[in-house]
C-alpha cells in the first residue's frame, strides 16, 4: 500500500519532524521572486494518454539552496559533468504537479490506488528523465514522493519538504491540518500530488530535454504555456 499520506502529507509532516525548518521558513518570502526559466507546461509521460504532468524549470532561490545542499550535502558533485564549460551548470529544480482524480485529502481505497497511481507516474517519469540527463553527462536525481528522500543518490537520510518547495519556488499556497500542511494548487485545490526533480546542467539542456515530452492535449492546456 502506498505510504505517501502518512510519511509525505506533501512531505511537511516527516520534514518538520527531523529537523527544524524554521530558518527556511524565515526567507521564504524573498526567495518568491525566484527566477522562474520555464513556467509551468503540462505534458503526457507517454503521447496518447491521460498521465498528464505539469513542470516548470527554476534555480534555486537561496532558502532552497542551503536546504538543497542540507539534503544531497555535495554528493551531486561527485558525478562527474562533461560539460566543455562548467560555468555554464547550474542547480535546477523541476517542481511537478499531477491533477488527481479525487481529493486527496478524503480517505478511502479509491483514494489509496490513486495515490498509487499517480506514485507510479511521477517515478516513470523522474526516473525517465534523470536516467536521460546522466547519460548525457550531467547530475539529476528525484525525489521519492513516499519518503521524501533521493531515489538516485546514495547515503542521503535528510527529508525534502515539497510543500515548502512548492510554496517557494510557485508561490502556491498550503493550508495547516493538524502536524501537517495540504498544498493547495492555483487550479486543482488540495487534488493535487507535488514531486521534484533536481539536476545539475546548463538550464538549455535541460529545457531541451524537457521539451521532447508530448505536450498534453486536455482541456488543461488551456491558459499555460507551452
Amino acid at each position: 500500500q502506498n505510504v505517501f499520506w502518512g510519511n509525505f502529507f506533501h512531505h511537511s509532516c516527516a520534514a518538520n519532524k527531523k529537523r527544524n525548518t524554521g530558518a527556511f521558513k524565515q526567507t521564504m518570502v524573498s526567495a518568491r521572486t525566484s527566477s522562474t526559466l520555464l513556467p509551468p507546461r503540462l505534458v503526457s509521460r507517454v503521447e496518447g494518454t491521460d498521465d498528464t504532468i505539469e513542470y516548470s524549470v527554476h534555480t534555486l532561490p537561496k532558502p532552497l539552496l542551503r536546504e538543497f545542499r542540507h539534503i544531497f550535502q555535495d554528493q551531486y558533485l561527485n558525478d562527474a559533468d562533461h560539460a566543455q564549460d562548467t560555468e555554464a551548470l547550474q542547480l535546477l529544480a523541476i517542481p511537478t504537479n499531477q491533477r488527481a482524480r479525487a481529493d486527496l485529502v478524503a480517505i478511502g481505497e479509491h483514494i489509496e490506488a490513486e495515490k498509487d497511481r499517480l506514485l507510479n507516474v511521477f517515478i516513470a517519469f523522474g526516473r525517465d528523465f534523470c536516467m536521460k540527463l546522466r547519460n548525457m553527462g550531467h547530475w539529476a536525481d528525484y525525489i521519492d514522493p513516499c519518503s521524501g528522500l533521493p531515489m538516485l543518490t546514495l547515503h542521503c537520510n535528510k527529508v525534502y519538504s515539497e510543500v515548502d518547495g512548492m510554496e517557494c519556488l510557485l508561490n502556491y499556497k498550503a493550508h495547516n491540518a493538524g502536524f501537517c500542511k495540504i498544498l493547495l494548487h492555483p487550479r486543482w485545490g488540495s487534488a493535487v500530488y507535488p514531486a521534484t526533480i533536481f539536476a545539475r546542467a546548463p538550464p538549455q539542456v535541460v529545457i531541451d530535454l524537457l521539451s521532447t515530452y508530448p505536450a498534453a492535449q486536455t482541456g488543461e492546456t488551456k491558459g499555460m504555456q507551452t
